[in-house]
């Protein structure tokens, strides 16, 4: 299972340098899981730096893996990693999601470069 983190699905909408490494993962939609929280981050960005009808479209291309929401136990475990990795809180919510669903996550964020279960990789 792969997470593909809001980096690199900005990375991927984009066509930037690094889109063709996280294509394939996006792409393998049987093995991707998308958290909420990257659905917000996604979204606002685009908003941000497009229109609504591209922020839309971006979420339905998101929203063909399977989507896992906030839950108690995600939010009370990411508080635990937020402290023990100094992450902000979304970065940590993402991180806890990967674990929590055995999948590795994929991204650009130098938050996640030295922990295990990351493919970090470098923009």
């Amino acid at each position: 299972m792969n997470i593909v983190d809001s980096s690199g699905w900005l990375e991927y909408f984009a066509n930037g340098k690094n889109a063709e490494i996280f294509a394939p993962i996006i792409i393998d939609i049987e093995k991707l899981i998308v958290p909420t929280i990257i659905l917000y981050e996604v979204f606002k960005k685009v908003l941000q730096q497009r229109d609504e009808t591209q922020a839309l479209k971006a979420i339905a291309i998101m929203q063909q893996g399977s989507i896992v929401e906030l839950t108690n136990s995600i939010a009370i475990n990411a508080a635990k990693l937020s402290l023990e990795h100094k992450l902000p809180m979304a970065d940590s919510i993402i991180l806890t999601t990967a674990r929590e669903c055995d999948a590795v996550l994929w991204t650009q964020d130098d938050d996640f470069r030295e922990i295990e279960g990351v493919k970090y990789i470098k923009k």
